[in-house]
């Protein structure tokens, strides 16, 4: 079963600085998966801040792109929408769940789970404003004290929202604590537009457990596939048809990593390049031997012909010690 028109019922998450073109490139590699794009500041986008701008713009991606728009302004939110559309967004998420300070006090983000009559306000503009679908990404509530997701859910669908992705974490959690599935199970069965499940997903296995367990029709991993954009078709492929995840061998980590690095390097130049490989780098090597000494080795190097050295050098030392 897919969701909507997309072909994929597992989604990697939108995260600010990491889900770049780069990033969704070299997972759509390895396979299927419904992309999504770093979260874009509505009054960025509508001044064509050149940055703002060229992450709005996935118009050269061949595979479908969910464009996620942040603000406070349903105004700003119409010009934006119409502009993601021009684009080439196929897609347009709403973000009411970012806990970061400065997004908050920008009446933005997961602000907006308190303030639901502005919420809806920036929903209907949406709607309105553009062809695509539209959809909200919004937290379990403010803090556990406010937990709104279910009233939150419907509000979203009577606004005409197409659908709605829940993380089971109130703002006050931040990434801390278990997710809570019960509240995204509550949410699944408020309403009647599709679902998709966010927080604690780090296996094929835990997004069957939240389907299984919770109803929602899709699911949606963030973190785990940081140093691992396999994770996202391994699990497409598990769902589908059972296939049996398989260790990944350390030729095709290598070969990803390198790979990253070259897309990066197109994507931003060498110079800014290099900066952003390094926690890129820290990510590829977290479950490997000595990762500690590469990444304290490679974060000290200057340029991309160390770099690489440096990681011949540590792959070669991974594959005798095997």
């Amino acid at each position: 079963m897919t969701i909507l028109n997309f072909d994929s019922k597992v989604f990697l998450a939108p995260m600010a600085g990491i889900t770049d073109k780069p990033m969704r490139k070299l997972v759509k590699n390895f396979g299927a998966g419904q992309m999504v794009s770093e979260m874009v500041a509505i009054n960025a986008i509508q001044r064509k801040n050149p940055k703002s701008y060229r992450i709005a713009d996935v118009r050269d991606e061949a595979y479908p792109v969910i464009v996620q728009l942040v603000g406070g302004d349903e105004a700003l939110f119409a010009d934006a929408c119409r502009l993601a559309e021009e684009l080439g967004a196929c897609s347009i998420d709403i973000n009411m769940g970012c806990p970061v300070k400065k997004i908050v006090n920008n009446n933005s983000g997961s602000y907006l789970m308190k303030d639901m009559p502005l919420a809806e306000k920036i929903i209907k503009a949406a709607v309105a404003a553009s062809q695509l679908p539209v959809s909200v990404k919004f937290r379990k509530g403010w803090d556990n004290n406010s937990v709104n997701a279910t009233e939150f859910a419907r509000m979203c669908e009577a606004c005409g929202a197409a659908y709605v992705t829940v993380h089971g974490r109130t703002r006050s959690d931040f990434y801390s604590g278990t997710a809570d599935w019960e509240t995204i199970a509550k949410v699944k069965n408020a309403v009647k537009i599709p679902v998709i499940g966010n927080g604690d997903i780090t296996s094929p296995y835990d997004a069957e457990k939240m389907i299984n367990e919770t109803g929602v029709d899709a699911v949606m991993i963030g973190r785990a596939a940081l140093g691992a954009p396999w994770l996202i078709s391994q699990t497409h492929d598990y769902l589908e048809t059972g296939r049996e995840p398989q260790p990944v061998p350390l030729t095709v980590v290598k070969e990803a990593l390198l790979t990253h690095i070259k897309e990066l390097i197109a994507y931003y130049g060498e110079k800014l390049a290099l900066s952003v490989s390094r926690k890129y780098v820290c990510w590829y090597c977290k479950n490997c031997r000595d990762a500690r000494r590469f990444r304290e080795n490679y974060v000290r190097i200057n340029n991309f012909p160390e770099a690489y050295a440096e990681i011949d050098r540590y792959f070669a030392a991974l594959e005798e010690q095997n």
